[in-house]
């Protein structure tokens, strides 16, 4: 059911509906801890849709989750202003965004979701959103590849967090060994001190 409910959101991986993604959104409303009517970029179509998937009446967007999305926007970075922080690179949860820290960014227009996730990061502000060009592929045709976009992500923040916690555990443990090989030292150190303390019998 998750899977099916999934299939009928937009794949913005806004967040707006509470949930990191369209996924964890889709397993919370199919295991009824989340309601139909949470997702703004979707709108009435989209609980609509949820309500005959489900079989319960539809209902109004929850204010709660923001106004409906009036048509698919995209991210638009102002180069010249951008002073390469990198903290819309990491919001971006498409992968939109690329550029390196302290380097200049830009948003790859085909590929951004119109989420508006690095709007709030963006410590100068030089990030706005623009209505999505006709020249773009469609907001319908881009779900599926924002969806895989979105899990590609994610596996990859997973594989760089576990070798971090990798890499702290290693770290851990060299020190520890470290600090006992101190101690091994100091008390090799105090033996000899007490030897030559301790003068032989005549």
């Amino acid at each position: 059911m998750a899977v099916r409910i999934d299939a009928l959101l937009p794949q913005t991986q806004c967040a707006r509906c509470s949930y990191p993604g369209c996924r964890p959104y889709a397993e919370a409303v199919a295991a009824g801890k989340a309601d139909i009517n949470q997702c703004p970029p979707g709108g009435e179509a989209t609980i609509k849709a949820l309500a005959d998937l489900l079989g319960v009446t539809a209902k109004p967007l929850n204010p709660a989750n923001g106004a409906e999305t009036s048509g698919f926007t995209v991210a638009l970075i102002e180069e010249q202003d951008c002073i390469g922080c990198f903290k819309c690179v990491l919001a971006c949860p498409v992968d939109a965004i690329v550029g390196a820290p302290k380097l200049m960014h830009t948003v790859i227009a085909a590929q951004c979701s119109g989420c508006d996730l690095c709007l709030p990061v963006c410590p100068v502000d030089c990030i706005t959103m623009i209505p999505r060009s006709d020249a773009l592929p469609p907001p319908a045709a881009m779900a599926p590849r924002w969806r895989n976009l979105f899990d590609a992500r994610q596996q990859r923040r997973a594989r760089d967090e576990a070798a971090l916690e990798s890499t702290r555990r290693q770290r851990r443990v060299d020190a520890l060994k470290s600090r006992a090989g101190d101690i091994d030292i100091q008390a090799s150190i105090e033996r000899a001190r007490t030897r030559r303390k301790i003068k032989p019998a005549s």
